[in-house]
């Protein structure tokens, strides 16, 4: 019943929703963001159960890390939420416009999707991400995290709902979904007379899940096995420091780097295998890589998404081989070159499959509030509606507005 009950809330919520100014919204979102550290202590205190019963049934330390909130955490929260004020409002965009002959006006306009589904885990930054790009694309959001978040999930919610009290804008358009059992995700997968659409976050196997059982329409974002491919020619320190940003900056989020691929001509190799080790980087390597330590990567290791300080490395003949096996193995999501060749750096931008590909940078930029979205839903590695950081336009569809004078169809 509860998800019916929320539906119903979101539903009604959402049609308040799609009437509401950018000037609205935005105060809003200011209340919230304001409100967030007003109440940290409480959502600390919060989170800290979640942390305490994590490593109490053995949460290892990436997972923590998701789950952690702290000060600077919150307020970088915060701040997410006034730079989305100062983005534009996609709502209301003027696609394109033209006149009939029989004189009909026909206007595309850019209008909410309505009420959007969140399955999630972990992370209760989601919560607020979540929250206020829905809001500020006039939408209505359905909530559901992991039980390893919720009392998170429910500090955050409270709060968000404190200051949406103080707004124009309904508090129901926020809604939770506070039971975590499995049957309640089910629910929501066949939630059509409520949801729109439905967005999984997290894992592999919570995507999959998702993707293959929800009827409600799925926006998919994918996990993230992403490569770094060190070509010939090659700038030493640059190439070094590339792949241990990617790899090490912040090993548990889905664009950080879980391969690399060095070109066996390029003269770095042995440099990066000792700077990954001083990193405290577990490697696992094909037969071209040698030294200590070193555990001989099995087929599974190519698309094992580590999410640790763990890394698969491999020796390349050529920007070919790399193509072929990041296409093979890889999830769309992110890769990376580092090359001073323009002819294979302009080979593997066009022929890599992936949401973002880079020339001479990490990985760990594929991000909304670094691409300048503000925060962001989640970064989809599908091709259909919405590709890469989903930031404002992609929680937005398009409707047909006609004008006429009595025309009738003849």
């Amino acid at each position: 019943m509860e998800l019916i009950q929320k539906g119903e809330k979101a539903k009604i919520a959402a049609g308040k929703m799609a009437n509401m100014s950018t000037d609205q919204k935005n105060r809003a979102l200011a209340l919230i963001s304001k409100q967030l550290m007003a109440e940290k202590h409480f959502i600390l205190a919060e989170n800290e159960k979640d942390l305490s019963a994590g490593k109490n049934n053995g949460m290892n330390e990436s997972l923590l890390d998701r789950l952690r909130l702290d000060e600077v955490r919150l307020q970088d929260m915060a701040d997410a939420l006034i730079l989305l004020t100062h983005l534009d409002d996609p709502v209301g965009e003027v696609l394109s416009a033209w006149e009939r002959p029989n004189g009909l006006a026909i206007t595309q306009v850019r209008v909410p999707l309505g009420v959007v589904g969140m399955i999630y885990e972990a992370r209760p930054n989601v919560t607020v991400d979540a929250s206020s790009l829905c809001l500020k694309t006039g939408n209505a959001v359905m909530l559901r995290g992991s039980s390893t978040a919720i009392h998170s999930n429910k500090a955050i919610v409270k709060v968000i709902h404190h200051a949406l009290e103080k707004s124009d804008l309904p508090a129901d358009a926020v809604q939770l979904i506070e039971d975590t059992s499995r049957a309640t995700a089910s629910g929501m997968f066949r939630l059509n007379d409520y949801l729109d659409v439905l967005i999984p976050r997290g894992g592999a196997k919570l995507i999959k899940t998702v993707v293959e059982n929800s009827t409600v329409p799925v926006l998919e974002t994918g996990a993230g096995n992403c490569h770094v491919y060190i070509d010939e020619s090659a700038d030493k320190e640059m190439a070094i420091n590339i792949a241990i940003n990617a790899k090490t900056q912040r090993p548990s989020v889905c664009n950080a780097c879980e391969t690399i691929i060095v070109h066996r001509e390029w003269d770095g190799l042995n440099e990066l295998v000792l700077a990954l080790k001083e990193k405290g980087v577990t490697i696992h390597g094909d037969e071209g890589v040698c030294g200590e330590k070193i555990i001989p990567a099995m087929e599974e290791d190519w698309a094992t998404e580590y999410l640790g300080l763990e890394v698969a490395l491999k020796v390349a003949e050529s920007v070919d081989e790399a193509i072929i096996h990041i296409n093979r193995y890889g999830t769309s999501h992110s890769e990376a070159i580092v090359s001073s060749n323009p002819d294979n750096v302009e080979k593997f931008l066009n022929e890599v499959d992936a949401a973002a590909v880079y020339h001479n940078a990490s990985t760990r930029f594929t991000d909304g509030f670094e691409f300048g979205f503000g925060a962001e839903i989640g970064i989809s590695t599908q091709k259909l509606h919405a590709r890469g950081p989903m930031g404002l336009p992609a929680l937005t569809s398009t409707k047909y507005i006609v004008k006429g004078n009595g025309q009738i169809k003849k």
